[in-house]
């Protein structure tokens, strides 16, 4: 994510304005504080926020949920294991019916927590198995998949199917999956020079006229997504995770927890004039640790972090690496990376996040090691559109300028933007591989090794 605090002095006043500008879409700025649950994509390609409320169920909604699920699906697993072959099996035997519901949730797990490779050796064909806590799942009032018990996100067989579309069996690649969500060079340079303007006058409209008049100066921004189809599920919630953070670091959204915000410790004078602060999420790159025989994996650690990365913004709208650190967005994106956990359990969007970051992991490690080759399973099925659809929803191609307005001191405040940078492969990398000292991993993966024999899941 990527802020632009542009500080502008008016003549002193016993009140002054300081404005807060995000690069997404917020229909109005009464929708501040809202808990918005989501986001949606119009026809145009346009992201918009979307706001429930209530987003929960009533005891007897999710009772009801959960008594339609298969009996041994109706009850939480600690460690749940699903061979992949035999998930791809299940979707084959269903032909042009569709993909079971119990196969579309992955028998409701909610993390990955383990990885196991299981070779094929003499009559006995290999398996990749993957394995962690699962629950039954409902449908909330904002459309999201969760656990019933837990409030988790449950994982989606499209997004597997994704990641490993990304690092598909073959040659390992340095492939980057991300989205970004910037303003135009023309739109920071418009906007410069209105605020130049503004900067000379106060306008006699006050907050409303600054606003209005910023929004149409810096108009639509853009957003990219890459390393994974636009529309696909996947993409949509990089983009929401993005989204959301920046609307909280700016004040447009109330953190889930209590915790310092940008907004509420940026010192006017303490930010350069043409700072731009960059936020984007990457992930906790040492976060797997391996088995000896490199057969078993285990991901550790909070998983997600929010960076940041000072720029300048020179009048012509270019961006430069800055010189002079933001200490205000330090503390906003440490004390985010610190609480990630408690967020995650709070807005279900962060915890899916951290799933699609450890899905992306998970394929690159198998990809590196050639996992497929082992297992002699080439996820065909899986990552063939006609048989597995990922590609579903509208691509987000721009969102509209929001604008947050708070009283402050005597300066204009103006942050803009934001990212999702993940770069998969580094965390399959010597450096950052964690060694199974204990020889945990290890033994997980032997004590999963008997594989039922008629059953794609168990516990």
């Amino acid at each position: 994510m990527l802020t632009v605090p542009r500080l502008l002095r008016f003549r002193p006043r016993p009140s002054i304005l300081a404005v807060a500008v995000a690069c997404l879409l917020q229909p109005q700025a009464s929708a501040q504080f809202n808990n918005a649950a989501g986001v949606a994509i119009d026809p145009e390609g346009v992201l918009r926020t979307r706001i429930v409320t209530d987003a929960g169920l009533s005891a007897e909604q999710r009772r009801a949920a959960v008594e339609a699920l298969p009996g041994d699906l109706r009850k939480a697993a600690p460690l749940r294991k699903v061979a992949l072959s035999r998930l791809e099996a299940a979707i084959s035997a269903r032909g042009d019916r569709g993909v079971p519901d119990d196969v579309a949730k992955l028998a409701g797990l909610t993390r990955i927590q383990y990885v196991f490779i299981y070779p094929a050796e003499g009559d006995r064909p290999g398996e990749i198995v993957i394995a962690g806590p699962a629950e039954p799942w409902v449908t909330d009032a904002a459309g999201r998949v969760v656990g019933a018990e837990t409030g988790s996100p449950t994982l989606l067989l499209e997004d597997v199917a994704t990641a490993l579309r990304s690092f598909a069996p073959g040659q390992p690649q340095d492939r980057l999956v991300g989205c970004s969500i910037d303003p135009t060079k023309e739109g920071l340079a418009k906007m410069q020079d209105y605020l130049r303007t503004v900067g000379k006058v106060n306008p006699k409209g006050g907050a409303d006229q600054i606003v209005a008049g910023m929004r149409e100066a810096l108009g639509p921004q853009t957003v990219t997504v890459q390393g994974v189809p636009a529309g696909s599920h996947f993409a949509q919630v990089l983009v929401e995770a993005d989204y959301r953070m920046k609307l909280i670091g700016i004040g447009l959204e109330r953190p889930p927890v209590k915790m310092p915000v940008w907004v509420d410790l940026a010192a006017a004078g303490a930010v350069a004039a043409n700072a731009l602060q960059r936020w984007y999420f990457v992930p906790d790159y040492e976060c797997v640790r391996v088995s000896e025989d490199d057969l078993a994996i285990e991901l550790v650690g909070r998983g997600v972090k929010l960076c940041g990365a000072d720029e300048v913004v020179k009048p012509d709208g270019t961006r430069l690496s800055a010189s002079r650190a933001d200490q205000a967005s330090r503390t906003f994106t440490e004390a985010f990376t610190a609480k990630y956990a408690e967020i995650a359990a709070r807005s279900p969007v962060y915890g899916q996040l951290r799933n699609m970051i450890d899905l992306v992991v998970v394929a690159a490690y198998l990809q590196e090691h050639d996992a497929y080759g082992k297992a002699g399973w080439g996820a065909d099925k899986l990552r063939d559109e006609s048989c597995c659809a990922v590609e579903t929803l509208t691509p987000p191609t721009r969102a509209e300028t929001a604008i947050h307005a708070v009283w402050r001191a005597n300066r204009l405040l103006t942050p803009i933007g934001g990212g999702v940078v993940v770069q998969p492969r580094r965390a399959v990398q010597a450096p950052n591989l964690l060694s199974d000292e204990q020889g945990t991993v290890q033994a997980a993966h032997a004590a999963a090794k008997d594989l039922p024999a008629d059953a794609w899941y168990w516990d």
